[in-house]
């Protein structure tokens, strides 16, 4: 390109058939049963058309709390919300590679899952972590993969973390399992522009957001331009943001939002922000220390003088004598509890 006025064409690298990790990937699942199960869910939408010349009323914003996802294929869902679901989980391993999701690599706990088409959701699943109870306990796992031939509710979890909650000589077992609901983050936002990118061509992976993303959107001209998600999980704008320093802002399905300021066009690099999604902390305070209460001086108490009187002497009570000083004294009987 020499003129600087043609969209930059697009490289072969940019948007994979199938995530590298997938093909890498040695699976050592032990099925109960041969054969693959094809289930098909359709979901059918009605659309009101309002006749006329009158605009059609805008859909209320959902309540505070309520999970909002940007529009995904029919019958394509990710788990949101917490709910319990029940299925059964199956291993693999990624040989370390970061799955369908474009992670660099797979987490450093090697604690993650694969899910079927349906409830990857082409990406929207991507980053979101799951709880998942089997038979001896429950582990959670970042969702980083697809797992093309499951169906929905069969978990394809890492040899690790199914090793948590069965013994992997079983090699299928029943579980349940529910999304954690902003879970606590390890950092920042991190960002990656992938091979490929210039200021013609936007293609970003975001990194530790928590929950699954609903929207990313780039500051450009004083307004933000939306990405779009694909369903390996980077976020594009085919005709480029500009050389940057890119503003990002970023919301997840729960409505946090973050937007993170100085993001660079390094290609293949991973840029951690110093914004995150939610629960940033306040800066620590000082307490201030509390001035002694002064105290008061007591007064002296003049000793009293008197002139002694004569008097008959009281009988002696003393501690071996006096009956009630000597109850008082004696060690208790210890009592029977039985």
């Amino acid at each position: 390109m020499t003129d600087g006025t043609a969209p930059h064409p697009p490289t072969d690298d940019r948007a994979p058939a199938t995530a590298p990790g997938r093909r890498a990937a040695t699976r050592r699942r032990r099925l109960a049963a041969a054969g693959l199960v094809t289930v098909a869910a359709a979901v059918a939408v009605a659309l009101a058309v309002r006749g006329g010349a009158a605009p059609a009323c805008a859909a209320p914003p959902p309540p505070a709390g309520v999970p909002v996802l940007a529009a995904l294929p029919l019958g394509a869902a990710p788990p949101v919300g917490g709910a319990t679901r029940s299925g059964k989980a199956t291993f693999y391993d990624s040989a370390g590679a970061g799955g369908n999701c474009s992670r660099p690599a797979a987490p450093a706990n090697r604690m993650y899952v694969a899910f079927g088409p349906s409830e990857y959701a082409a990406g929207a699943s991507c980053g979101g972590f799951l709880d998942v109870t089997g038979p001896r306990g429950t582990v959670r796992v970042l969702v980083m993969d697809q797992c093309p031939e499951c169906a929905p509710g069969h978990l394809d979890l890492s040899a690790e973390a199914f090793a948590r909650i069965a013994d992997p000589v079983q090699g299928v077992v029943k579980v349940s399992y529910r999304a954690v609901v902003t879970p606590p983050l390890s950092g920042p936002l991190t960002f990656r522009m992938k091979e490929g990118s210039s200021q013609w061509w936007f293609a970003v992976l975001v990194g530790d957001h928590g929950n699954p993303l609903r929207s990313v959107e780039v500051r450009q001209n004083g307004s933000w331009r939306a990405a779009q998600r694909q369903d390996y999980n980077y976020w594009l704008i085919e005709s480029g943001a500009g050389p940057g320093p890119y503003t990002i802002r970023v919301t997840d399905v729960y409505g946090n939002r973050a937007t993170a300021t100085g993001v660079r066009m390094l290609p293949g690099q991973v840029q951690r922000s110093t914004v995150r999604m939610y629960g940033a902390k306040p800066a620590p305070t000082t307490p201030t220390p509390k001035k002694p209460r002064p105290t008061s001086p007591t007064p002296s108490t003049p000793t009293p003088t008197s002139t002694p009187t004569a008097s008959t002497p009281a009988a002696p009570t003393s501690a071996l004598t006096d009956p009630l000083v000597q109850a008082a004294a004696a060690p208790p009987t210890p009592t029977s509890c039985a």
